[in-house]
């Protein structure tokens, strides 16, 4: 973070110093939440959980080097006092964000926040130092927070946006107010909460209405493909670039292919130049990301040429992403089980069986949370694709859901062993030690809360007989 004194820092957040002997002391390290994270120069912020209160850390991030800490009562070091520690936090990083005048880029989608954020940093930073959400920090502790790591030198700040209401998106964009918003598509994910694609459709464009009008620079980035993206171009004032397959579309790409290993290759069309493209990543779903993240990049000034380059080398940043490991006995295992939505598994399935064409293939599957009444359909309809895709055996893990995985694919023809329903992670497990041969090619996915990472890290321990080769 830029360097702050803590008569600065309580000022912006509205605070009380308690035990500070000198208000002009500074903040020059990062602003964490995790105790153990705390070093020389830090911020420490207090927030009380479920299960663990971090006011009760203060002495120990103190002698790790904090400064102060940001809470919500005096504990008896140098701390600022606020009556909302996380309505503090957000106060600190509209500060910050205000004072560098970043151009700060922002994202949100129902699928591919996370794989396009990554991508557009890894292209952006070979133009310019760029700062960009880890993981899926997305929400409104941890978009603060990555906001707060810039420093003066940050060109380009990246945030990842997530929704789980109207509103949240409003409110992520009055803290870190973005010059460019990218949406990328209109999903399934958290229909259950929402109550319907409007509904998400809704929440997702109030990225578009945050952004300033086209003269001073505002840019909406919008999927052409996606009917209900494509309608927020009447969302806002700002300039409008869109990207996909549509004749309509700005940047696009054409001779679409995915290579032996099932890593996508293509043209790249922008207004600038065309430029080939041949990507680390796997699957042709990763095609539509790689666009988004190709218009951002041209509206902030690079080449066609700059941009296939950097698309061409860019790989996975974050944990659980379609990560290809193939194990010293040619079993390849897919570990996409960061989370799962429809859009995603589908997408995934495909990708499994460009990578193993010519193979025995696996899905190893399991729930997709927050359905809402769509769950029944949208399970039956992933169990369905997996038999019309010719997946060799799908292993559907976990409870009702997964018995509407297997009756969908039961119900598409698939009557012999091609399907197998499995009480958890630990059947699922003993099954696939049981019966995979070398040449294989497994795909783990589920929805976070189901944990079916367990399994890949499971099956690589099983085949670690010699050194793992990852792609």
């Amino acid at each position: 973070m830029i360097t702050l004194s803590l008569a600065e820092i309580a000022e912006v957040v509205g605070g009380r110093m308690h035990d500070i002997p000198d208000p002009s002391a500074e903040v020059t390290g990062p602003v964490v939440r995790d105790s153990r994270e705390a070093g020389p120069g830090s911020l420490f912020v207090a927030f009380v959980g479920e299960r663990v209160d971090g006011h009760d850390f203060a002495a120990q991030v103190v002698e790790a080097g904090a400064v102060a800490v940001l809470g919500s009562r005096p504990v008896g070091v140098p701390a600022i006092v606020v009556e909302d520690v996380q309505a503090a936090l957000g106060a600190l990083a509209r500060h910050v964000v205000r004072r560098l005048g970043t151009t700060l880029v922002a994202l949100t989608g129902s699928a591919g926040k996370t794989s396009t954020k990554d991508l557009i940093a890894q292209v952006l930073r070979r133009k310019a130092p760029t700062v960009f959400t880890p993981g899926s920090m997305n929400n409104e502790v941890g978009l603060p927070l990555t906001a707060l790591t810039a420093t003066e030198d940050t060109k380009f700040l990246v945030l990842e946006m997530g929704a789980r209401g109207i509103g949240h998106i409003r409110y992520l964009c009055e803290l870190t107010p973005p010059r460019i918003g990218l949406v990328l598509n209109v999903g399934s994910a958290h229909i259950g909460e929402f109550g319907g694609r409007e509904q998400i459709a809704r929440a997702k464009g109030e990225l578009v209405e945050a952004l300033p009008p086209a003269e001073e620079g505002g840019t909406a980035v919008l999927n052409a493909d996606d009917p209900l993206v494509r309608a927020m171009a009447s969302r806002t004032k700002a300039k409008v670039i869109l990207f996909g397959e549509s004749g309509e579309a700005d940047v696009s790409a054409e001779n679409v292919r995915l290579t032996d290993t099932g890593q996508p290759s293509f043209r790249l069309h922008t207004p600038s130049g065309a430029s080939d493209v041949t990507m680390r990543l796997y699957g042709e779903h990763h095609v539509s990301n790689a666009l988004a993240a190709a218009a951002v990049a041209h509206e902030l000034g690079m080449s066609a040429d700059e941009i296939a380059t950097a698309l061409s080398e860019a790989g996975s940043l974050s944990r659980w992403r379609m990560e290809v490991t193939e194990r010293p006995d040619g079993v390849t295992v897919v570990n996409d089980a960061y989370n799962a939505n429809p859009e995603s598994m589908k997408a995934a399935l495909r990708a499994l069986v460009a990578i193993g064409k010519g193979r025995r293939t696996w899905a190893v599957l399991g729930k997709m949370a927050e359905l809402g009444d769509e769950a029944l359909a949208e399970h039956d309809a992933v169990g369905r694709l997996a038999v019309r895709l010719n997946v060799s055996k799908l292993v559907a893990v976990g409870g009702r859901e997964a018995q509407w995985l297997q009756l969908g694919a039961y119900n598409e023809g698939s009557w012999g062993e091609e399907s197998v329903h499995v009480s958890d992670a630990q059947a699922a497990v003993d099954l696939l030690r049981s019966e995979l041969r070398p040449g294989d090619v497994v795909l783990v996915k589920a929805s976070r809360s189901v944990g079916l990472e367990s399994v890949a890290t499971a099956l690589l321990e099983t085949g670690a007989e010699g050194e793992v080769a990852a792609r």
